[in-house]
């Protein structure tokens, strides 16, 4: 009986166990602005409006006016559309370094790392994914972050920079124009290419917009 007892006790506390790890992961997949409604294609660059010091230093640099502080690409990996783009501090494990990484859209837009985002468009489906075929190459070469912000630098990439080379690779120069100097004394003071002038250089178009409070109904026609 004793062990009867026993047994029941452990079976029930795994039961316990089980539903729990349900609930998390039912949370984990609710944590996330992207709506499910949101068709990705490759080659679709995805704006963010992070939440994060970095973030906030990166929207104060381009004004009052700008939507987004980060971009990213999305490609098809064995049929699954991810986003590929360059970022610093958003490990995946203990010791991972800044560099290009590949997430599930839910993740990239995760409610405790966005607060809206952008999908935008090309017109041409065979630069699409030539662009797109670039980011995974990228990512797969374990490219670092390019926390100079430097576009000089062709080892590193930083998250507009890996946008542009990759259409680049796919023989269309970006018409961001020229590198701004971006700067908040003591704190940012750099030359380059941030979200908004990717976001304006006319070259893509939008095709669905979401925010944080409308999740689930935010999917829209700009």
């Amino acid at each position: 009986m004793k062990r009867t007892a026993i047994i029941t006790q452990l079976l029930s506390l795994l039961a316990i166990l089980l539903l729990q790890a349900c609930g998390k992961d039912s949370h984990d997949e609710a944590g996330t602005i992207f709506p499910a409604t949101c068709e990705l294609q490759a080659g679709d660059v995805v704006f963010r409006q992070g939440l994060s010091f970095e973030s906030d230093v990166v929207m104060l640099a381009q004004g009052p006016d700008a939507m987004y502080s980060h971009c990213g690409i999305v490609t098809d990996s064995a049929g699954v559309m991810m986003i590929v783009h360059a970022v610093p501090d958003e490990p995946d494990f203990e010791g991972d370094v800044n560099r290009v990484k590949m997430d599930r859209p839910e993740r990239f837009y995760m409610a405790s790392r966005a607060s809206r985002g952008e999908v935008m468009r090309c017109d041409d489906p065979a630069v699409a994914q030539v662009a797109a075929r670039q980011a995974l190459a990228y990512y797969r070469r374990h490219i670092l972050f390019n926390d100079d912000y430097d576009d000089a630098d062709t080892t590193r990439l930083y998250c507009t920079q890996l946008v542009r080379r990759a259409y680049a690779a796919a023989g269309v120069e970006l018409p961001t124009g020229e590198a701004r100097r971006y700067t908040l004394p003591g704190i940012f003071d750099v030359r380059c290419i941030l979200p908004a002038q990717l976001r304006e250089c006319g070259y893509f178009k939008s095709v669905a917009r979401f925010e944080a409070k409308n999740a689930k109904n935010s999917t829209k026609k700009p």
